[in-house]
């Protein structure tokens, strides 16, 4: 499993006590097919309601473009998006939504939340 949580970097959300939902959409997600080797392009995106922090978004950038590369399956590395997100983040809720363009004439959309603990 691909190890890039690093590359992610944070904010201080100046308005902790405040409840809204950011939405960040990246149109050209993409990755590998670890069994055919053939390149994978989504649509990645990202929602959340902040606690103390805001994701950077060059690093999310960079973080994405990270997988480009990647033999991991869409179930995965929308999996492992949320799990780095969150960590980062710690936020009050989260949901990745990964919606992959046909190959084969099927396409396939995996959506995860994290909600925190109360």
């Amino acid at each position: 499993m691909p190890d890039f949580r690093h590359k992610l970097e944070a904010f201080e959300n100046r308005y902790p006590g405040r409840e809204y939902k950011i939405e960040i959409v990246a149109p050209e997600f993409t990755s590998v097919c670890p069994k055919t080797g053939q390149p994978d392009f989504g649509t990645v995106t990202i929602s959340y309601i902040p606690k103390a922090k805001c994701i950077e978004l060059k690093s999310l950038k960079l973080y994405l473009q990270s997988f480009r590369n990647e033999g991991i399956f869409y179930e995965n590395v929308t999996n492992v998006i949320l799990d780095d997100l969150a960590a980062v983040l710690d936020p009050q809720w989260l949901k990745i939504e990964a919606a992959f363009s046909a190959r084969g004439g099927i396409t396939e959309t995996v959506t995860v939340q994290h909600v925190a603990a109360v």
